[in-house]
């Protein structure tokens, strides 16, 4: 509930602190006067977008701030706690325009986005200005109160959750259909690469120790022959070296102990002959292991051929890159084989979705048809008691394509000039966007709001002028109508008309005033005897007869 309501420097309102009551509320005053510069003024609270034009005086900032005492409720208590706000006993929400136009909105002092503070404001207050009534022919807000009356909340809850889940398998089934299709194109292709290197058959680091092995084939008698010369004269020649430097170790041991530094080149001597003779046996073991092979070399030539073949088709330049290339065509090969089983298993739980969806949506049509009835029949009550004896409203709830609500399009007709007696098959009912002028609209609103402000928790009605358009017994019963939703809700109205400000629980009167060289809005809250001026000028206009005082007084009785 709104408790309070403070403006400073906004349009022609300089300072205005404006008290609200549990109840119905109301505000009148002449044209131009303000009241609607109140509307603005609170629309920007609830999260309106900001005009530095609205600026009374340009070098100071606007302010504008709501006071609320709504924080015991569990959903504001929840969204506070959501968004890291202090919950207090009372919920201060302001809007700062400075000078240069720039807007900030702050939630119990702590800054906050202009959706958030929307998000926050359909907890709060329903403001319903003058051109909302185009919301009543929006199948989304039919649809809404449709299901608020049919306590569709979970089925919508449920059905949502599945419909989401519905979305992202067709989403993802379509794109491994796409990847299905893309990769079959290539797939031929892929699996004859993979083939052509798996039957090369390589093994790693393969194509470098080939070559290798090829250069020393192609190089083995001149190997060899060296290899057997450097043998013969390390073991085997006249004078094998081998021996020479034995006997030249014998002759200087035979002199070590005339000198102290030849018994350490004697050590020396001997290990260089121990070190010669392990070299004689090497060179001798690798000279038996080359042999020269024209098969061998035939058979290397081959696989080299087919390896550098490979490595110029595929671009790379080694073994390595080559078993890689491999290993990728491979994993897309398996993919492609593997994306016929998910297409499978996503199809599989397409239907299930689909089959979910489609039980929670006819839960939701039974519902709602169950309750369009009584709908239909309560809002005619209304329509009748408001002066439109001849209107009625009829649903019209067909199947539709599986959607973000159910699979329904739902569609309010009217027929303002329905015969009495008619059946309501008539076929003169047709959309209500279509054929409800401004007036009938407005009526028809209230008379929606009335029956669904309890089950959308609206706790603060707020309509701007909604009677627009009627008068005499029709403003009367529209203002017997609110004064009852008043019982329930707090209720602030902005009205022309004294039939409904006399239900008034309490009255405020919005008029302009002169401070120091500027003419600003004020605001007064009206006593008894200042109430019956009130109306009886709304009667009778700004010189009220002793007819219209004493019509305003039995007004106020009733």
């Amino acid at each position: 509930m709104i408790q309070k309501l403070h403006i400073s420097n906004y349009a022609i309102i300089d300072e205005l602190v404006i008290e609200f009551s549990n109840g119905l509320t109301i505000i009148t005053g002449e044209t131009g006067a303000g009241k609607s510069i109140l509307m603005g003024a609170l629309g920007l609270v609830l999260g309106d977008r900001a005009d530095s034009n609205v600026l009374l005086k340009k070098d100071k900032k606007s302010v504008v701030e709501g006071y609320f005492n709504e924080t015991d409720k569990k959903s504001v208590n929840a969204f506070l706690l959501d968004n890291d706000l202090d919950t207090e006993t009372e919920l201060v929400i302001r809007r700062e325009i400075a000078p240069n136009g720039k807007s900030r909105a702050f939630v119990n002092d702590t800054p906050v986005t202009l959706q958030q503070l929307k998000q926050l404001s359909t907890i709060l207050v329903d403001l319903h200005q003058q051109f909302d009534t185009l919301d009543l022919g929006n199948q989304d807000f039919q649809r809404l109160v449709l299901d608020a009356l049919a306590d569709n909340n979970a089925h919508l809850q449920a059905y949502k959750q599945a419909y989401h889940s519905l979305l992202a398998i067709e989403k993802a089934l379509e794109q491994c259909k796409q990847s299905q299709a893309a990769s079959s194109k290539e797939y031929d292709y892929h699996k004859f690469l993979y083939e052509e290197l798996a039957a090369a058959n390589l093994k790693e680091n393969e194509l470098e120790d080939l070559d290798a092995e090829l250069k020393l084939l192609s190089n083995a008698e001149i190997i060899k022959q060296e290899l057997g010369n450097i043998s013969f004269e390390l073991n085997e020649s006249d004078q094998p070296l081998v021996q020479q430097i034995k006997s030249f170790s014998n002759r200087l041991q035979s002199v070590a102990s005339f000198h102290p530094g030849i018994e350490q080149i004697v050590k020396r001597m001997q290990s260089a002959q121990v070190e010669l003779q392990d070299i004689g046996d090497e060179i001798e073991q690798i000279n038996q292991s080359v042999h020269y092979s024209t098969e061998r070399m035939q058979i290397l030539n081959d696989k080299i051929e087919t390896g550098y073949r490979l490595l110029k088709k595929h671009q790379v330049h080694s073994t390595a890159a080559l078993l890689s290339i491999k290993q990728s065509l491979s994993e897309k090969l398996i993919a492609v084989s593997h994306l016929g089983d998910t297409i499978q298993a996503h199809e599989q739980k397409l239907q299930e979705l689909s089959g979910s969806c489609e039980k929670i949506a006819q839960q939701l049509r039974d519902n709602r048809k169950k309750a369009s009835g009584p709908f239909e029949a309560k809002t005619n009550d209304l329509l009748k008691q408001v002066g439109m004896p001849n209107a009625q409203i009829k649903i019209a709830i067909a199947p539709s394509a599986l959607n973000e609500y159910g699979a329904d399009s739902i569609e309010y007709l009217f027929d303002a000039n329905l015969p009495a007696g008619k059946d309501t098959t008539s076929s003169r009912f047709e959309p209500l966007r279509k054929v409800a002028s401004g007036g009938e609209l407005s009526r028809l609103m209230l008379c929606v709001k009335s029956l669904v402000a309890k089950k959308l928790q609206l706790p603060t009605l707020i309509f701007d002028e909604i009677d627009t358009g009627i008068s005499g017994e029709a403003a009367k019963q529209v203002g017997i109508i609110m004064k009852r939703l008043s019982q329930s809700h707090q209720l602030i109205s902005i009205t022309h008309q004294p039939q409904i400000a006399a239900r008034a629980d309490t009255h405020y009167f919005v008029y302009k005033a002169i401070k120091g060289d500027a003419i600003v809005t004020s605001v007064k809250r009206l006593n008894n005897d200042e109430r019956i001026t009130t109306i009886a000028k709304m009667l009778s206009g700004e010189q009220p007869t002793a007819a219209a005082l004493e019509n305003a007084k039995e007004m106020l009785r009733n």
